[in-house]
């Protein structure tokens, strides 16, 4: 029911499959007709209004849910019901937009950022955000699932805002008190596979094609019926960024979406969101999740790529996380050295066509560091996947054995924020949160627990893990337990660490270096004996002294603008003195 471009009437549907249609509406059944395209239209009066509804297939005399549902109040499962976004009454008519160069995101999962975990509590948590010196808000993904709470990634009405977060309406209202506030909006979007619960579009349509990725069925983009499946997509696109006034799309697993057209997928996107934002007349974002480390997905159509604006850089984390941690299981083992930090920070990736030990082949293609913009890579030394798909969800900051100090988390700070990319961090970090981040799930079906539990203690054990310590995803306990504890910000080394953060995003506002785009403008040394790492960026220095003894470093007269916990100090000849795990930003 949810009107595009083309013309639809309210009630129409694509159903080429079924040999007949019937709406299902306000308690009234009425016939259809079908038009030569496969879309079916309403024979007989509609009502106007707020109304639930359906469509009985064939013989079929359970309803199934619209395939571009606004609403499902009672369930993935129930039947849809009406909904009119344009009824909404915005407030943002002066918003301009955010820009991806410069700034900062901050990704957010709705039903783990409060104890609420609702759109309309998080709007009680934006001022935060904002003295933080966030710039766009990422949200996991919020459309229908079965259940009551996940990650996100099996949704399966893509064009629904899940009941449990509030509703569209709620949505709406977040976006708007985003844009009052200061913030932009990036949404989380899932194009490339369907939850395994609540999926009818193959009853309508040929949706999916044969094969499989990691997560599920693969999506028609390329076969027969594959036209409407794209608009399909297309249009899902569209609702974001046009009706609830979204700023931008993260586009999840991008590898995943297995398309041979002339034009891809991911191209046709950027063609219709470059000329939506033109005729908006504000920024409009496509941030892709790419595993192929490939700078295609960022290259300009004019120069044969993808078009997108940016895409996310793994091989950055990576590096961090070990430079810090020392944890070297995994797809982690190739990043041991220091010398794949200063590779990271100088070009990007660090697979970019070398061997992955992890994959077992050469992985990646090499960014085009004289005509590539660095915001284009977005960055984090924590995310809901590194963090999520741990064996127990922990965080860098977890006070257990073998996690980093308050110095070393300030350093991850540092590296991320003050490095050349667009960074991005993770509810929580900023305040050293001792709450984990867990796989969640509530699958109503016994069985889908069953399985998805028994498929995450196999990851787990090809990483190395224990999977005697996984948490039950279907344990509403997991879920609690992955709820911040906004109390802590008040108190030690959660304040200071907040303290830390805000200060690092001012630097970012003060000093146009830590925004400049250029490749060029940003060199990394590294001392592996010393475990010492400097950034060069311009007039500033950001000094990292990653080991346990203290380090004198000679960086030139100057002043220490900022520094991690246990401080650092400068004289006047120049020679800086760390403690171990400890960095400093210099001003030379």
């Amino acid at each position: 029911m949810v009107s595009t471009a083309h013309g639809r009437g309210r009630f129409d549907v694509w159903a080429p499959r079924p040999e007949r249609v019937r709406l299902l509406v306000d308690g009234r059944t009425v016939p259809m007709r079908r038009g030569d395209d496969g879309w079916w239209s309403p024979d007989g009066p509609v009502p106007d209004g707020e109304v639930d509804y359906g469509y009985l297939l064939d013989d079929d005399s359970d309803p199934r849910p619209d395939p571009r549902s606004r609403r499902q109040p009672a369930g993935v499962h129930g039947l849809s019901r009406t909904y009119d976004p344009s009824a909404f009454a915005w407030t943002d008519r002066a918003w301009t937009g955010r820009q991806l160069a410069g700034s900062v995101i901050y990704e957010m999962h709705v039903g783990t950022f409060t104890p609420e975990g609702t759109l309309d509590a998080a709007l009680g948590r934006l001022d935060h955000l904002v003295d933080l010196g966030v710039d766009l808000v990422e949200v996991m993904p919020v459309n229908a699932f079965n259940g009551t709470h996940n990650w996100g990634y099996d949704g399966v009405a893509w064009f629904a805002v899940a009941e449990s977060y509030g509703g569209p309406e709620a949505y709406q209202r977040f976006v708007d008190g985003c844009h009052a506030a200061g913030l932009g909006v990036i949404q989380d979007v899932v194009h490339n596979h369907l939850g395994p619960s609540g999926n009818y579009l193959p009853l309508y349509a040929p949706y999916l094609k044969d094969g499989r990725n990691t997560w599920g069925d693969l999506v028609n983009l390329d076969g027969e019926g594959s036209a409407e499946v794209r608009r399909y997509i297309l249009d899902n696109v569209a609702t974001w960024l046009r009706d609830y006034h979204v700023d931008g799309l993260r586009l999840d697993a991008v590898h995943a979406l297995s398309d041979d057209s002339e034009v891809h997928l991911l191209e046709e996107m950027a063609v219709e969101v470059a000329a939506l934002s033109a005729h908006q007349r504000r920024p409009l974002t496509l941030v892709a999740e790419s595993d192929l480390n490939d700078p295609v997905m960022i290259r300009p159509r004019e120069a044969g790529g993808r078009g997108l604006d940016a895409q996310w850089s793994d091989d950055y984390h990576h590096a961090v996380h070990v430079a810090l941690s020392g944890e070297t299981t995994g797809y982690y083992a190739d990043f041991e050295p220091l010398t794949a930090l200063k590779k990271v920070v100088e070009r990007g990736f660090f697979h970019d066509g070398t061997f992955s030990s992890f994959r077992g082949r050469d992985h990646g293609v090499p960014i085009d560091t004289d005509h590539t913009a660095t915001w284009r890579l977005v960055v984090a030394n924590q995310n809901h996947d590194q963090v999520g798909n741990r064996a127990v969800g922990d965080r860098l900051s977890d006070p257990s054995p073998g996690h980093l100090d308050d110095d070393q988390l300030g350093c991850a700070a540092m590296l991320t924020l003050l490095g050349p990319f667009t960074p991005m961090l993770f509810q929580g970090e900023e305040w050293a949160a001792s709450t984990p981040f867990q796989f969640f799930t509530s699958h109503p079906e016994p069985e889908l627990g069953t399985a998805t539990a028994e498929g995450r203690i196999a990851e787990f054990e090809q990483m190395g893990w224990d999977p005697e310590v996984v948490p039950d995803p279907q344990d509403p306990a997991t879920f609690e337990r992955s709820k911040l504890d906004w109390s802590e910000l008040e108190h030690g080394r959660h304040a200071r660490l907040l303290e830390l953060y805000r200060s690092l995003g001012r630097l970012r506002r003060t000093w146009p270096e830590l925004t400049d785009p250029s490749f060029a403008a940003t060199t990394c040394d590294v001392d592996e004996a010393a475990r010492l790492v400097v950034l060069h960026r311009g007039r500033l220095q950001v000094v990292l002294n990653l080991g346990e003894r203290p380090l004198e470093v000679h960086t030139g007269p100057g002043e220490v603008l900022v520094a991690t916990a246990s401080g650092a100090e400068l004289d006047a000849d120049g020679l800086l003195v760390l403690p171990g795990h400890a960095g400093a930003v210099v001003h030379a």
